[in-house]
């Protein structure tokens, strides 16, 4: 990282999070998704983030969704475990 990005991040850092939350947002903006994410995905991952964000909808722990899968494998006879 350039100085001037770590001067950039330290002065985002020392922000009130609602504004440091603003600029992630503002970057989520304008930063291209990683190189083998369909562009597309962007704003769907976008959409969802804020979603989660918001309290409109609310995830799921690992965990949780692990014990769900493997129930339904168990119950298929193709399990691993």
């Amino acid at each position: 990282m350039t100085q001037a990005a770590t001067e950039l991040l330290n002065a985002v850092i020392a922000l009130p999070e609602p504004d440091r939350a603003e600029v992630v947002e503002s970057l989520n903006e304008v930063v291209e998704p990683p190189e083998g994410l369909h562009p597309a995905w962007g704003p769907e991952l976008r959409r969802r983030a804020a979603q989660l964000d918001s309290g409109e909808v609310v995830g799921i722990p690992y965990e949780e969704v692990r014990r769900g899968m493997l129930a339904i494998l168990n119950k298929a006879g193709l399990s691993r475990e």
